[in-house]
């Protein structure tokens, strides 16, 4: 499934300070029956957003106007446990494109990845940095640059680079999933076939 292309991003951003945010945080367990990619946003922190009542919890940020944007600014450790895709269709589907941490697990990154949400690794000084200069300013921007693989606090002009595989780096910028990726370079699979 194709999503949207991916090259330089330049939006406001959510803080969530909080670390060790595993999969069944971000989304439930019982909200995995559905096997399309999208109504997930809905329930995207569901614990977190809201009471047992259905209730929208005032205290998470999700819930507060203050904060908006395409970009989740996360503590340390985002996206350990179990290796869901859903948790990543959930943020995408909530409408962030691009989740900082100064860590990630292995499987939740390259779902990221495979989705068209990008995960951005920075140093734990410069993640706080974001968290700290986006709580006190909401209408702070960050951008996310992929072809020069920089993420800058545009306050500041502060940046640091960020590590992408070149194959993904392309599929992001293209919003090609894998098998977008192999759709596109038909023609060329088909000459190579008629050439054997």
């Amino acid at each position: 499934m194709a999503y949207d292309k991916f090259t330089v991003l330049t939006s406001t951003a959510v803080p969530l300070p909080t670390d060790n945010v595993d999969t069944d945080q971000i989304i439930p367990a019982r909200f995995l029956k559905a096997t399309e990619r999208e109504g997930f946003g809905d329930n995207l922190f569901r614990d977190w957003r809201y009471d047992v009542e259905g209730n929208p919890k005032k205290d998470f940020v999700l819930n507060d106007p203050t904060y908006s944007g395409k970009i989740l600014v996360s503590g340390r450790n985002f996206g350990s446990g179990s290796s869901r895709e859903h948790a990543v269709w959930a943020l995408y589907d909530y409408g962030f494109r691009c989740v900082v941490s100064s860590f990630f697990a292995d499987i939740f990154k390259n779902n990221c990845l495979n989705i068209g949400v990008l995960p951005v690794t920075v140093s734990p000084e410069f993640a706080d940095k974001l968290l700290d200069t986006i709580t006190a300013n909401p209408e702070t921007t960050i951008t996310v640059d992929i072809p020069n693989q920089k993420i800058t606090l545009d306050s500041t002009g502060e940046s640091e680079s960020f590590d992408i595989n070149e194959y993904k780096k392309d599929n992001m910028q293209n919003g090609f999933d894998d098998i977008d990726y192999l759709l596109n370079m038909s023609d060329e699979i088909d000459a190579f076939a008629a050439d054997k």
